[in-house]
């Protein structure tokens, strides 16, 4: 360094890159004749010792997005039967970790459209589909060098409503407060949910229908009488509540859910009875907490 040059103070830490947005679709054709159909959109952040890019401008060992980008392809190939989207993300992370040996760590998020098989005269067709509603099946996969493996799964865009057993009261009040205690509203929501398993799951199609399941069945209650609900607060404890205990598989679950309003109308020359509602999704209230195990004993 030359004499009255400033040494600098920065210093490089956390770094990653990754490709975005990778959609993939893949088709297995089965010898029954039935063909089934994923489509993902797949984002990859690989971890490496990568410094001298940064500092040096070099370029020596780096995995290419566009590397990345083909190598999803790649082993959406690789994988000859039908698979669960944490399947394909746990084999994407591993491929990088062993085939790289400057990655250490490789994240991968995938989500998979809601494609569904078709009915056609009451039968399963063999190779018609179908987008079936808003939700989205995501999962994020974190596969280390070490072979330690960290699996989170959930969806986003489960929209629920039911149009009676709700009410919200008893909330503070102040000059600033216009909204009424009601004892029967309408309660809507577009669900987000994220879990966590324990060491992973043996069928993760089969976990997933499970504890999907469990939330809906929570919100809603008994199909004749339902379940009453003080608050979207405690609907959302009451189902993280449900999957922590009925999954013994699952560390916690984490809920977000906003809560889409329907506001009563008075159409004209009527009165309202809880028949006619505005419908609207801005502003709206986000409610979003984790429900989690408490500390299993030591054996």
């Amino acid at each position: 360094m030359s004499k009255g040059t400033k040494e600098s103070q920065a210093c490089l830490g956390r770094h990653q890159h990754g490709k975005s947005r990778v959609r993939v679709g893949r088709v297995w054709r089965m010898a029954d004749g039935k063909n089934v159909f994923r489509e993902y959109s797949v984002n990859t952040t690989l971890f490496s010792a990568m410094e001298h890019s940064y500092l040096e401008g070099t370029n020596d060992g780096m995995t290419a997005t566009d590397t990345q980008k083909n190598m999803c392809y790649f082993v959406a190939k690789q994988l000859d039967r039908p698979c669960s989207v944490e399947e394909y993300a746990i084999a994407l992370g591993r491929k990088f970790v062993s085939e790289y040996p400057l990655v250490s760590a490789a994240i991968i998020e995938v989500d998979q459209k809601p494609w569904q098989r078709v009915s056609v005269d009451g039968e399963a067709h063999n190779h018609g589909f179908a987008i079936s509603g808003t939700e989205v099946r995501m999962t994020r996969v974190e596969v280390r060098k070490s072979g330690e493996v960290d699996v989170q799964s959930g969806f986003r865009e489960l929209r629920l409503c039911k149009t009676t057993q709700s009410g919200y009261e008893g909330f503070h009040r102040d000059q600033y407060t216009l909204l009424p205690d009601t004892k029967e509203r309408l309660m809507a929501s577009s669900v987000m949910c994220t879990w966590s398993y324990f060491g992973g799951a043996q069928d993760y199609d089969m976990e997933y229908k499970k504890i999907r399941q469990k939330l809906v069945d929570a919100f809603f209650g008994t199909p004749k009488s339902g379940v009453y609900s003080p608050s979207v607060q405690k609907t959302l404890y009451e189902m993280g509540e449900s999957v922590i205990d009925g999954c013994p598989e699952v560390e916690w679950i984490m809920l977000n859910m906003p809560n889409l309003h329907f506001n009563p109308l008075h159409p004209v020359a009527s009165k309202f009875e809880h028949d006619v509602y505005f419908p609207t999704s801005e502003p709206h209230g986000t409610i979003e907490a984790v429900v989690q195990r408490r500390q299993r004993a030591r054996l």
